[in-house]
């Protein structure tokens, strides 16, 4: 008689298969994640900070994807929600073209004569230059460079925070920084404005006619006569240069990190140089403080404030932009959160009466009225 076999025979539960592809999973995705940031840490040690914003789109999206691996269409959602800020860069790169496509002469005289206008006959470059400038960078020059770097970070780390945590709050957001940026490029691209640094290497004469990209724009300030269309300094301190320059780099270039110096006072090809106004790091730093505002505890809301302002304070030392600009910049930012706020506040009205069918033709075909705004 053959023995008969009465061991217990051992059984997979669907759930237990479930939490043994979820273990591996998350395995994978901490995997993946830390093998990320050890490129990311690598690269940023030998090649310096990723200031180029296809480069940190790049490594945003390649870290969403590996803390995506394994849930389903997320990993596809990566790209498709991504998009939108790409397209925005193209679109900055773009719109110097567009603005020659267009044939609209650059402002040069405008927002000097505006600046001066604004603060009875003097510069506040020029003036914040005499007095601040000295041979070499203290140590807020330091503090300065970091801030206006930040605007080519903070909106994509804030942007990729808030796609992990909460995706309302992330349309919320893109709808913000695609809204305030692609009206910024259209007015770049219909009102080409030369900076306040580039202002200082020309002459009245070599900008006749409102050219985009003058030879004098390439240039030094020094020995341009009569401190160009900014007009000359009259003190300075002991052995600093005695003319506007462009120095928002100088901070970094004190730590050595020549990189992000380099990307701004060089430049590329691509880059619009003459859109100044409005202000789009003005207008962004403020829009971002805004939408940051009820989403922080009060204790974050006055660095939310001394971001705005120093922010301000550095574009105009630095010679990147006129007070004007900035003021516009935030004008243009509470514009585009106003229209945002009426158009959800009528989605969320037309939503409502949908559902409770009382929507009526005049409110189909008026989708912002007075009130739907506060």
């Amino acid at each position: 008689m053959s023995a008969v076999d009465d061991s217990p025979i051992a059984l997979v539960r669907p759930q237990d298969a479930d939490q043994t592809r979820e273990r591996r999973l998350t395995i994978a995705r901490r995997i993946a994640t830390t093998i990320w940031a050890a490129i990311v840490v690598y690269r940023t040690v030998t090649t310096g900070f990723a200031f180029n914003r296809e480069l940190l789109l790049l490594y945003i999206c390649a870290g969403l994807l590996a803390a995506s691996i394994g849930q389903g269409r997320r990993m596809l959602y990566v790209i498709r929600d991504w998009l939108p800020f790409a397209l925005v860069l193209v679109a900055y790169d773009l719109s110097r073209g567009a603005a020659t496509l267009i044939g609209r002469p650059t402002m040069w005289h405008w927002q000097v004569d505006a600046d001066r206008w604004l603060f009875f006959g003097t510069v506040p470059t020029v003036w914040l230059q005499e007095r601040l400038k000295l041979p070499f960078p203290p140590w807020w020059e330091i503090v300065i460079s970091t801030v206006y770097m930040s605007f080519f970070i903070l909106p994509y780390v804030v942007a990729a925070v808030l796609w992990l945590r909460d995706r309302d709050e992330w349309k919320a957001f893109v709808r913000l920084f695609v809204g305030l940026s692609f009206t910024a490029l259209i007015i770049y691209a219909l009102l080409p404005a030369a900076p306040p640094w580039a202002a200082a290497r020309c002459t009245a004469a070599d900008v006749t006619g409102g050219p985009s990209d003058p030879g004098c724009m390439f240039r030094s300030a020094r020995g341009v006569p009569d401190g160009g269309l900014l007009g000359a300094m009259q003190t300075t301190k002991d052995s600093a240069n005695d003319w506007v320059e462009r120095i928002v780099g100088r901070g970094w270039g004190k730590l050595n990190l020549q990189t992000a110096s380099a990307l701004i006072d060089q430049g590329q090809a691509s880059v619009n140089l003459v859109a100044a106004v409005p202000s789009l790091h003005a207008g962004l730093t403020a829009a971002i403080a805004a939408f940051l505002w009820t989403r922080v505890t009060r204790k974050w809301r006055p660095l939310l404030v001394t971001y705005v302002l120093v922010m301000a304070f550095t574009l105009v030392y630095t010679a990147e932009h006129y007070v004007v600009d900035i003021l516009l910049g935030w004008v243009l930012a509470a514009v585009v959160l106003l229209a945002l706020r009426c158009l959800e506040s009528w989605r969320s009205q037309t939503a409502a009466a949908e559902k409770s069918g009382t929507l009526t033709a005049s409110q189909q075909a008026s989708p912002v009225t007075r009130r739907h705004c506060p």
